[in-house]
């Protein structure tokens, strides 16, 4: 870990990074995408899911196969899913903490939106330590894991990839962050897809809670 000490810019997934997956708050999207699908395809939610999935696994995003299959305004798409009541959500203190202690360049890279950003953040009690967020419309709707979005957050900060570090909780977004020269680190989870690859090469690091990973960086520098 003694290598991290030179990192200057921490990149952060949103979703099920910054919060725990066991939280549910993705659910809460994922519900309104199959809502949003059904109304604008006139089927019943059961087809919806199929759609929507099938879309995410073949494309990146469930987004990615609307724009492309059936032109749907992604703007519209974004807006309707990205509304949702998470006011249950607890604040997280410790992230908090350990978030402020990292006195470097703090970025979130989703393939969310902006207002999702801020509703998460919000909630969690975070919304005022990032130096940056980079989302799904920065990508001009290109989702990771696709290198397009890696280069444009890379351009759009200036950041050097060599003193970065990417947190995902998706194994396979790594790969390109990795061929970069970025450091990379998997937040572990037990859904299929998020752990598909978890074995490659290109992970340098392997968590299983964000806060406590953060705790130990922290401690590290003040040793």
């Amino acid at each position: 870990m003694k290598n991290l000490l030179d990192i200057k810019n921490w990149i952060f997934d949103l979703d099920n990074t910054l919060y725990s997956g066991q939280t549910k708050v993705f659910s809460e999207v994922d519900k309104k995408m199959s809502t949003f699908i059904s109304k604008k395809m006139n089927v019943d939610l059961i087809k919806a899911k199929e759609i929507q999935k099938k879309y995410f696994y073949e494309s990146g995003t469930t987004l990615s196969g609307l724009m492309k299959h059936d032109g749907i305004d992604p703007h519209e798409f974004l807006e309707f899913v990205h509304d949702i009541d998470i006011s249950w959500l607890p604040k997280d203190l410790l992230l908090r903490e350990e978030l402020t202690k990292i006195k470097e360049k703090k970025y979130i890279f989703t393939n969310g939106s902006h207002a999702h950003v801020e509703n998460v953040t919000k909630q969690l009690g975070i919304d005022d330590l990032f130096d940056g967020v980079f989302d799904i419309v920065d990508a001009n709707f290109v989702p990771k894991p696709h290198i397009d979005p890696y280069q444009k957050i890379i351009k759009k900060f200036n950041l050097n990839p060599k003193q970065s570090i990417l947190i995902e909780d998706i194994a396979h977004n790594l790969e390109q962050a990795k061929n970069l020269g970025m450091k990379t680190c998997w937040l572990e989870n037990d859904e299929a897809f998020a752990k598909k690859d978890a074995d490659k090469p290109y992970i340098d690091y392997k968590i299983k809670n964000l806060p406590s990973f953060l705790q130990k960086i922290n401690i590290l520098k003040v040793a």
